[in-house]
């Protein structure tokens, strides 16, 4: 029997078990498990895999975010998750542009790009020439005063490392920022395009070649293959166009907070909860969580 989970924010833990009544809509419901009090529940449901979109919809206005998976295992050995917008709140190359004065321009393009409206590395290349002769230590400054992290996502990799899952941050962003975030929120590995420096300053180049779509799913190929495991063992995570064939590659894509061009194409969407949906999506308990001090 597929598997039906219901998602609230953890702020707004108001789920009821009439809510997973209403959310079966007719199926046979069978299992009911609260995964956390109010905010995360899973069913086993009778009927198709796939989640009706009218009923997701619904539950969309509601701010719950429904989710319906093929009946089998969930866990997942292997997290690949994308960095901007995904592991942390912002855009970097927006953070460096707003510095450049050329922040609104350089957002616009990041958002066609994001939304599959323009070819990724020529548009990295375009926004990365804006930045030319930016200092290089406003990177640091950056990182210090405007990344914030995405609620949920240190717990998620601790967790699944805890479980002795691999983790790897892959971005179309700069190895510059990945290095950071990488350590602060405990991934294994991070890979990243490399914004060239020189006398302290940005060229406005890239180090080629540009990691984009097609060099985060031979990411994720790589490193299962190196595991000794399958790519159905993943779990990557993302947000724009040019995660899509990854989340589509791996056992499970996980489109949050995601692009229009990418929610209509993966089935595993969340909108509300935080990156704990990405634990309660693969059956763990709020008490199976794992808390960094």
């Amino acid at each position: 029997m597929p598997v039906l989970t219901l998602l609230a924010p953890p702020t707004r833990p108001d789920l009821t078990d009439a809510a997973v009544r209403q959310a079966a809509a007719g199926r046979t419901l069978a299992e009911v498990r609260w995964l956390a009090a109010g905010s995360a529940v899973v069913a086993r449901v009778g009927g198709p895999d796939a989640v009706d979109e009218e009923a997701w919809a619904r539950w969309q206005e509601q701010g719950v975010d429904l989710v319906v998976q093929p009946d089998g295992p969930r866990r997942r050995r292997v997290l690949v998750a994308d960095m901007d917008s995904t592991m942390i709140e912002q855009e970097c190359i927006d953070e460096l542009a707003a510095y450049a004065g050329v922040g609104d321009r350089v957002a616009h393009i990041t958002a066609r790009a994001m939304n599959g409206e323009l070819d990724f590395a020529a548009a990295l290349h375009e926004r990365v020439a804006l930045l030319r002769d930016l200092p290089e230590s406003l990177i640091a400054t950056v990182i210090e005063e405007r990344v914030t992290f995405t609620p949920g996502g240190e717990v998620l990799v601790a967790t699944m490392r805890a479980q002795g899952a691999y983790t790897a941050l892959v971005s179309g962003g700069f190895t510059q920022f990945t290095q950071a975030v990488a350590a602060r929120l405990g991934f294994q590995e991070h890979r990243a395009n490399t914004l060239q420096t020189r006398d302290g300053r940005l060229t406005g180049e890239v180090m080629p070649p540009v990691l984009g779509k097609e060099a985060k799913v031979a990411t994720l190929e790589q490193i299962v293959a190196r595991l000794g495991l399958h790519t159905r063992d993943v779990l990557a995570v993302g947000d724009g166009a040019n995660d899509l064939p990854m989340l589509q590659r791996a056992g499970t894509g996980l489109a949050l907070h995601a692009k229009p061009v990418v929610a209509t194409q993966v089935p595993v969407r969340v909108n509300h909860a935080d990156l704990t949906a990405a634990l309660f999506l693969q059956g763990y308990a709020e008490q199976e969580f794992v808390r960094p001090a």
